[in-house]
């Protein structure tokens, strides 16, 4: 059976690091870049952490079915997953991992049914991911302040997760990850 593994987080939690220890310890997983059209941050390269194309762009695929899903997260600021990645991972013969936000960690669960596990990952609270969101030097503080109001939001949509891993410290948080990917992908 085709399988992914869904992570979704408010902005800060850790998510994005710990997919990425996903993908150093399991070489059967591989990425789904997601579209966006917000701008890279930071280092960020199209076509490695996300497919970065106009509002233009992106509503013209929504005409044409090519999500499996989207969402408008911020005005003109949508994120996807395009059918055709979907596809051509598994046709390697892997699994997908994706790092999604809340509503897309919900939307990719209902659309994969039992071919999905996904996963919360909580922040020990509001005020330390304000704190990691501010040290990661990425965002502007009005960007900031929106994510850390969102951020209070989405951590009540965790019991709509198959499980929710708090990362307050990032050993355990890996420890933890590494033995439910283990469990999900012998099953």
């Amino acid at each position: 059976m085709n399988k992914v593994l869904i992570f979704s987080a408010p902005s800060g939690s850790g998510k994005t690091t710990l997919v990425k220890y996903c993908l150093e310890t399991f070489p059967q997983l591989q990425f789904s870049v997601s579209c966006t059209t917000r701008h890279p941050r930071g280092t960020e390269q199209d076509g490695i952490d996300y497919h970065f194309i106009s509002p233009e762009e992106f509503r013209q695929k929504i005409t044409e079915s090519a999500f499996v899903e989207y969402e408008e997260v911020y005005t003109d600021k949508y994120y996807g997953t395009l059918k055709s990645e979907v596809e051509k991972i598994w046709q390697s013969g892997k699994t997908v991992i994706f790092d999604v936000d809340v509503k897309g960690g919900i939307s990719l669960k209902e659309y994969f049914g039992t071919q999905a596990l996904s996963v919360f990952i909580m922040p020990p609270s509001v005020a330390e991911l304000e704190r990691r969101l501010i040290s990661r030097a990425t965002d502007d503080t009005e960007t900031i302040r929106t994510r850390v109001e969102k951020a209070a939001e989405e951590m009540a949509f965790s019991p709509s997760f198959d499980k929710t891993i708090v990362n307050n410290d990032l050993d355990e948080a890996k420890n933890a990850i590494k033995a439910l990917v283990e469990g999900f992908l012998n099953s």
